[in-house]
């Protein structure tokens, strides 16, 4: 079967590789569909992660279940699919208290798989033409049979569920103002996701003019950061009092938010937040950080160390909730959201292409050039 292999450092390839089978009972094969590029995979595709040569791609996956396992009662040959990109047993203690995208059993050693991601498991990406999924009675969430909402199902693997986890852990309600940094597709889903939640105001900061033209589509406030300092900037418009939570969208390769300045400071948005929000608010932090990048513009960083203004986080009685998404804990709600017309996340998706345009897109998503925001591939 086609699918997108990682060769090195801003170089994927698109090759014939073994075609998945049942491994276990638990098992099946799905027919890939839809499989996204997300903002991650990036962190692979530049060479700022552990990633070897060889792996494939992919967690964001949807499609058709094509070979079913002896063991597998609840998914049948033929459903619509869409899968978490946490891999999850179901049992585990995490698992059992909602905690799947920290499963003991999936990713020995580790807390926490992932499809074609490093060292989150054997997995293999879905950026293909098939993938096996394990355990699938509990990692398959079945969808209405067709083609209609494809590209607002497929982001149910994981941005969705990212961005509304990041409002989650920042426990925003109806009536709060909400700082969103980050204008690519998780701070997108996250302002989208404060507006769902009922938010009153909404500040989407950013320095891509394509991204913040979204960002005021959906109703949020754009804040560019190219023009001044998004902290005052936010500040300005709240009466000086800032806003009552925040959601960083950003992680580790976040670049310094003075304007004219670009190389990067991995705590910038850790910082700001802590300077936007109120006393006694909340942060959330879906982005991205790891324990080691061997791209960081320091050795502090490159082992995942980073300056963080913690005596002024205490002093300002703020909270914050960090870590990847559970993506059970909302798949199935945002699914019937879709169906019923109260949300319509593609918004985000600017590129729909065939997998073998995977090379070209990895390219220019990387260079954040001709518009590309989010790209959903169809093999």
């Amino acid at each position: 079967m086609k699918a997108v292999v990682y060769k090195g450092p801003f170089s994927v390839e698109v090759e014939d590789v073994e075609k998945p089978r049942i491994q276990h009972p638990n098992d099946v094969i799905v027919r890939i569909t839809s499989t996204a590029i997300c903002g991650s995979d990036l962190h692979m595709y530049e060479g700022r992660t552990g990633a070897e040569p060889g792996i494939v791609f992919g967690h964001e996956n949807m499609g058709i279940v094509e070979e079913v396992g002896q063991g597998v009662t609840a998914i049948e040959e033929g459903d619509r699919v869409v899968m978490p990109f946490n891999v999850a047993c179901g049992f585990c203690t995490n698992c059992a208290a909602g905690f799947t995208g920290y499963c003991t059993t999936v990713n020995p050693g580790f807390a926490g798989g992932a499809y074609g991601y490093v060292s989150m498991g054997p997995w293999q990406g879905g950026q293909a033409e098939y993938l096996r999924v394990p355990y699938a009675d509990f990692n398959c969430l079945k969808l209405p049979q067709g083609k209609e909402y494809e590209s607002d199902f497929i982001l149910l693997a994981d941005i969705f569920p990212t961005g509304y986890h990041g409002c989650e852990l920042a426990q925003v309600s109806p009536g709060e103002s909400v700082a969103v940094y980050g204008a690519g597709p998780v701070g997108l889903m996250a302002a989208y996701s404060a507006l769902l939640r009922g938010a009153k105001k909404v500040f989407v900061v950013d320095r891509v003019a394509e991204r913040l033209q979204k960002a005021e589509e959906i109703g949020a406030v754009p804040v560019d950061f190219s023009k001044g300092d998004p902290v005052e900037q936010i500040k300005e418009q709240t009466g000086g009092a800032g806003t009552d939570k925040g959601v960083d969208a950003v992680g580790y390769q976040a670049t310094a938010t003075t304007p004219g300045d670009t190389h990067e400071e991995p705590a910038t948005v850790l910082n700001a937040l802590v300077g936007t929000v109120r006393p006694t608010g909340a942060l959330g932090v879906p982005g991205l950080y790891v324990p080691a990048d061997p791209g960081a513009p320091d050795e502090q960083a490159k082992q995942g160390m980073l300056l963080v203004a913690i005596g002024k986080l205490f002093e300002k009685g703020l909270r914050i909730g960090t870590g990847q998404c559970n993506v059970k804990r909302y798949n199935r709600q945002l699914r019937d959201m879709i169906i019923e017309g109260r949300a319509k996340p593609s918004f985000v998706v600017s590129h729909e292409l065939g997998l073998d345009q995977a090379s070209s897109a990895y390219d220019k998503f990387d260079k954040r050039i001709e518009g590309y925001t989010k790209v959903v591939l169809h093999p």
